[in-house]
């Protein structure tokens, strides 16, 4: 491994000191710079940012960065990778010389194309799904042994350049062969062109391995499409709250937790009842999911429409508002080079009351014209009648039990039911109990998210309002203001 070039460095930490010292230094220089870091630099403009030979052993407080295209934190003392989720739009990242061990923590990195963690003390290749739009790889000079690792980067399909060198792993005899025949798009291996001859050979050598491979991705991809559809759809059934009601899932879960049933259903009929409760439970189950997902599309529909109704009462009142300033600087262009022409003091003070006064009235008008903008489940009721007739077998095979009747065989488990009266009894509405719990709770469960999704549609509308509100009058102030000065200054001229 090489020797650092930070081992005379003390260790520190990312703050806020390190981050604005940083920040002006790699930012405007002389005047320019001068005036930035005396109205202060806002981290949310800064693209790139350079934090190497800091000694930084983690990294941390680079939330703020959140429009940072390019970091630099090489030649530093890091271990783990982290807190980089807020860095969205980054492009380019130098971890190189540093002492992590892990790659992690580059999920919410989508837009990385240019990646370095080299000479650092990585093992395995692992944990970069995400990173989709990667172009360049560099991890040399780590601890890469096992040649099959490299078999990772196929996902990444727009991979063009890759350094490995100075790993374990390259002092296979079958390294750059190896990886010119599972890595076919690769361009660049070690800071090398990779050779029309070097990729005939791997093709020739590895061919039947990569096309077994190549099923088996094909395999793989097909079953993770179908389960990216199936998931797909049932993310829209949650969002129509009507998950798991398009069949039986809500019935077998009814008696998956019911001990009761599995004796119960050894009575006589009871077979019979059950499979026509559960045909009629499942239609009714069906219905409600139909009915979910028409209700769903319909409130997507009229939430639409509010905000289209929304959206043109708002541009409706911006383009009034605009005409009034519009209209108000055309009546006044005379009247302000009248009171700059005019040697008349009286004529001019006359004319700056009525400007002021009219700055008041256009004040009022834009604020008053901001103003203006300022069912159940049935699958009780087929519950409550199974159980009516559940209970009515059960009686009857009661009497037929102690009057010695019952001929029909029976395991121990049930018979200890019709011990007596209570007994029998006490086990159908366990059951009962257990079927109307689920239900009640389903039911509740759709309320409550159905409630909870106009809550918050109704809260971000008020938000965003509120917001909008205080944008607004904010404009509206500045723009007074900015009248309201201009008239202070020809005061002090005519003084």
């Amino acid at each position: 491994m090489a020797s650092r070039l930070y081992d005379s460095i003390e260790p520190n930490v990312i703050d806020e000191e390190m981050l604005q010292k940083a920040v002006e230094e790699q930012g405007p220089q002389e005047e320019a710079g001068q005036l930035a870091k005396k109205e202060g630099i806002n981290f949310k403009d800064v693209k790139e940012l350079q934090l190497d030979f800091r000694g930084i052993l983690k990294i941390d407080n680079l939330f703020q960065f959140i429009n940072l295209t390019k970091l630099q934190l090489d030649n530093n003392m890091i271990e783990k990778i982290e807190a980089l989720d807020s860095l969205i739009y980054l492009v380019w990242l130098d971890l190189s010389f540093n002492n992590i061990e892990i790659i992690e923590g580059l999920d919410a990195l989508v837009k990385l194309q240019d990646l370095s963690l080299y000479s650092n003390r990585i093992s395995t290749i692992e944990n970069m799904d995400t990173l989709e739009e990667l172009q360049v790889f560099s991890i040399g000079n780590n601890n890469i042994e096992v040649l099959e690792n490299i078999i990772y980067l196929r996902k990444f399909k727009n991979l063009r350049t890759l350094n490995l060198a100075k790993n374990p792993v390259c002092d296979n005899d079958l390294y750059a062969m190896f990886i010119a025949a599972y890595l076919p798009d690769l361009v660049y291996l070690d800071f090398r062109l990779v050779d029309e001859n070097t990729r005939d050979m791997a093709f020739i050598k590895y061919q039947y391995a990569i096309e077994e491979m190549k099923h088996g991705e094909y395999v793989a991809l097909s079953k993770q499409k179908i389960q990216e559809a199936a998931d797909k759809e049932l993310a829209y059934h949650k969002s129509a709250y009507v998950e798991y009601l398009n069949g039986p899932f809500l019935f077998d879960s009814m008696y998956a937790e019911d001990p009761e049933a599995s004796k119960l259903v050894y009575l006589p009929g009871v077979p019979e009842l059950l499979e026509n409760y559960k045909t009629k439970f499942v239609e009714v189950c069906e219905a409600l999911f139909d009915y979910g997902l028409k209700q769903h599309e319909k409130r997507e529909a009229e939430v639409a429409l509010f905000y289209e109704c929304l959206n043109e009462a708002l541009s409706e009142n911006q383009a009034e508002g605009t005409k009034i300033i519009r209209d108000f600087e055309e009546q006044h262009c005379a009247t302000l080079d009248l009171i700059q022409n005019t040697s008349d003091p009286q004529l001019t003070e006359l004319k700056l009351a009525d400007y002021n006064e009219d700055i008041s009235k256009l004040y009022d008008i834009l604020m008053s014209l901001e103003m203006q903008i300022v069912d159940q489940l049935e699958c009780r009721d087929l519950e409550n009648h199974h159980h009516e007739k559940l209970l009515e077998i059960a009686i009857n095979t009661l009497e037929k039990v102690v009057k010695s009747e019952f001929d029909e065989e029976m395991p121990d488990d049930v018979r200890m039911l019709f011990v007596d009266k209570d007994t029998i009894v006490n086990a159908v509405n366990a059951s009962h109990d257990i079927h109307l719990l689920k239900i009640d709770n389903r039911e509740d469960e759709i309320v409550t998210k159905s409630n909870s999704w106009a809550s918050v549609l109704i809260e971000r509308v008020h938000n965003d309002e509120i917001n909008r509100n205080r944008s607004r009058v904010l404009e509206i102030n500045q723009y007074i203001d900015h009248l309201r000065s201009e008239l202070d200054n020809w005061d002090i001229l005519e003084q």
